[in-house]
């Protein structure tokens, strides 16, 4: 796979002419057919990943089919799907890890066996699992939420060991099963958990016994913030969710990790839930494409990104607000224009910018690698030349 093609943009359009570029598109094939050159193309501060097309989605399935004769899974199981696996593993540091169709049911089923007899759970307030499932884990599978650190993204050890306490001392005692950290923290405006906590909290848990799961959808955005690799995460835990959507541009899927012991047999459980896909490889194909690139992609992302602010620095009309703690996320807002009008016409560019807040007009830009799909200058002046149009 020549990462560049899908890194590379021939031009930004302004006004209906082409603004200089860093190079000329390259050419993408799939089987043998040259793919339209508007492909791989536009610059999004919208998405986690490229925000890939269906079609360019397409063009990168049949180029990773035309190279080789791809090893199909059987309901996951297998094939290319194992290939994905064993990488993850690897790049985790654990000793084994399973495909899984949605974060939210990794997540579910990573609590559900960590938990056994022991269902209290103790949750951030501001996680996926606690906040966006629907209570499917009390629902489904017994477990019994306790949110923490409301409105915060790091859970404090002081919290942790009052609600082990209370646990334990009531008139009957509650054993904590699992302690479940996200990180970064999606709705904390993706700011990530304080390194030096998380060590001191998964310390304790266990010293106490308390299982520990890590809901690391965007984990591998975290080296390039913390200085702290992927590894040094997830070995403070038993297991670990990856999303392969959000950075590795699969259509959809997840991972989960863990010592042999926890993933042998655990795709029964997969299949007990629905989640045992007939045929997965079209995900694991174009997300193995992208997993041993991506930290070096997204740390020049930002390096590309932070050139672009400091390009705009002198329009004052463009005011940037960083995240504490943050992550992919920065927020950027434009003074004397119609934001929505501001959108349409950076669009029109080859930018795409998220929908503005409809209070404050910010826009929540989320930094991927297809910042790099134009020099600096050339998207510091196409969002300029929408500001003045």
């Amino acid at each position: 796979m020549d990462r560049r093609r899908f890194l590379a943009t021939g031009g930004l359009v302004a006004g209906g002419l082409a603004v200089a570029s860093p190079a000329p598109a390259a050419q993408a094939t799939g089987g043998g057919l040259a793919a339209d050159p508007a492909l791989f193309r536009e610059v999004n501060f919208v998405h986690d990943g490229l925000g890939l097309s269906p079609r360019e989605y397409a063009t990168l399935l049949d180029e990773a089919a035309s190279k080789r004769d791809l090893p199909a899974d059987n309901y996951s199981n297998g094939g290319v799907v194992e290939e994905l696996e064993t990488a993850f593993a690897k790049k985790l540091g654990k000793q084994a890890a399973m495909f899984v169709p949605t974060g939210t049911l990794a997540n579910h089923i990573a609590l559900r066996k960590l938990a056994g007899e022991n269902r209290r759970v103790l949750v951030q307030a501001e996680s996926h699992f606690y906040a966006d499932s629907g209570d499917a884990g009390d629902v489904l599978s017994g477990l019994n939420l306790i949110p923490l650190a409301q409105g915060q993204s790091t859970l404090a050890l002081d919290e942790v060991k009052r609600w082990v306490g209370l646990s334990a001392s009531g008139r009957v005692p509650m054993r904590v099963g699992v302690l479940s950290i996200e990180s970064p923290v999606r709705r904390c405006d993706h700011a990530m958990v304080d390194f030096d906590e998380l060590q001191r909290v998964s310390r304790y848990a266990r010293e106490q016994g308390i299982r520990l799961h890590l809901d690391g959808a965007r984990l591998f955005n975290l080296p390039y913030h913390s200085g702290r690799g992927v590894q040094e995460y997830a070995a403070l835990f038993d297991t670990v969710f990856v999303s392969l959507w959000k950075h590795f541009n699969a259509a959809s899927g997840a991972i989960l990790a863990g010592d042999s012991s926890f993933i042998e047999g655990l795709y029964h459980m997969r299949r007990m839930f629905g989640g045992s896909l007939p045929q997965a490889w079209p995900v694991a194909a174009v997300a193995t494409q992208f997993v041993e690139s991506y930290e070096a992609d997204y740390a020049r992302a930002w390096e590309a990104t932070d050139r672009v602010l400091a390009l705009l620095k002198p329009e004052r009309r463009f005011k940037v607000r960083r995240v504490p703690m943050g992550t992919s996320r920065f927020f950027l807002s434009v003074t004397g224009v119609d934001a929505t009008a501001f959108r349409t016409r950076t669009r029109q560019r080859g930018v795409w910018l998220p929908r503005p807040d409809p209070d404050t007009g910010e826009f929540a830009m989320q930094v991927n690698p297809s910042v790099l799909r134009a020099a600096p200058d050339t998207i510091a002046q196409a969002l300029m030349a929408a500001v003045k149009a």
